[in-house]
């Protein structure tokens, strides 16, 4: 397995490069910075334009192989460049990345795990009046996008804080305006910080938990009359500890793979969430900068997004491997098996 593991990590590596690679020569051929220059007030003078854009290395008269090249070469020794204001692309990068995981890791996680087990809950009490109800809701939920289910929250909240007098729910931004540790105390400052991720948190884990839980819902439907399963209890063991013990475990090892297929789904909805409650992560600063036609910021982060989608690739190898016996002794049968999946 620690082989197969390896392969698969070189391989990623490689993937992580041609992502970043295309993702720059993309950017830095559709992308115009030098009009951002020019429509500045005062008009600075054609000469300055040049060196700017020279100093920052995104003139469009340089041949976009040498501005690659130089890029390149700033990626290897970990620099992104600097944006259009001159200030480096890292430091900006880094604290909005930050701002993007605490907005989504929570939702995501309660999203997976929820929609797993609805999904196999509905699967054991198929037809019945739950299965027809988690059903319809998940599917209601796939239905709504991620921005219209934000939304409607947010009109959900206000009619709460309304209704009660209080300032229960918070949804703009990460605190509230002027809020400090030194204002409200440790505990206050937490509090803040939890009412302003309630919402977006739980945004995130309807949209995941209705996809998971319509995919669990089927592979749980394909195992449940498996021989295994009626081995299983022919053996003694009771239909519950079955369906847990090998049912559940084995219809979760094709999920491990759709969670690496909807990962650059989670990215992007959390970019209309950004947007929508006021978090300045990386979604936002997406937008901004392919606005102002900043190459280096929309570069950064592309590449960071195709090595967490890819990071998430490599997790879910890892996670097959634990939930299928089968991989950790014979590390070439689960590459075979894979290659044909």
């Amino acid at each position: 397995m620690a082989g197969f593991l390896l392969r698969r990590l070189v391989n990623y590596a490689v993937l992580v490069v041609l992502a970043a690679s295309l993702s720059y020569l993309l950017a830095a051929s559709a992308l115009k910075p030098r009009a951002n220059l020019e429509d500045r007030n005062p008009r600075p003078p054609a000469a300055v334009v040049d060196a700017e854009l020279d100093r920052l290395n995104l003139n469009d008269r340089t041949p976009l192989a040498e501005r690659y090249r130089v890029w390149a070469a700033g990626v290897l020794r970990g620099d992104f460049g600097r944006t259009l204001q001159g200030e480096p692309v890292n430091d900006e990068l880094w604290r909005r990345l930050w701002v993007s995981v605490r907005l989504l890791t929570v939702g995501t996680v309660l999203g997976c795990v929820l929609g797993v087990l609805l999904g196999a809950y509905a699967a054991v009490r198929r037809d019945r009046p739950s299965d027809r109800i988690i059903t319809a809701g998940s599917y209601l939920l796939l239905s709504t996008p991620i921005f219209v289910l934000a939304v409607l929250l947010q009109i959900g909240a206000q009619k709460v804080n309304d209704t009660t007098g209080l300032q229960v729910f918070e949804w703009v931004g990460e605190t509230a305006p002027g809020s400090s540790e030194g204002t409200f105390g440790p505990l206050g400052g937490l509090s803040d910080r939890l009412r302003h991720l309630l919402l977006p948190t739980a945004a995130v884990a309807l949209a995941q938990l209705a996809l998971y839980c319509r995919y669990q819902r089927g592979m749980m439907l394909d195992v449940l009359n498996a021989d295994f399963v009626r081995t299983a209890r022919a053996k003694g063991l009771r239909h519950r500890d079955a369906l847990l013990r090998h049912g559940l475990r084995t219809a979760l090892i094709p999920m491990t793979t759709y969670f690496a297929y909807t990962f650059g789904l989670l990215l992007l909805g959390g970019m209309f969430l950004e947007e929508i409650f006021g978090w300045h992560g990386m979604g936002e600063w997406l937008v901004e900068s392919i606005i102002r036609g900043d190459v280096n910021a929309v570069a950064a982060v592309n590449c960071c997004a195709a090595a967490a989608v890819l990071l998430a690739g490599l997790v879910s190898d890892v996670l097959y491997g634990v939930l299928d016996p089968r991989v950790r002794t014979s590390g070439t049968t689960w590459t075979a098996r894979r290659g044909r999946s």
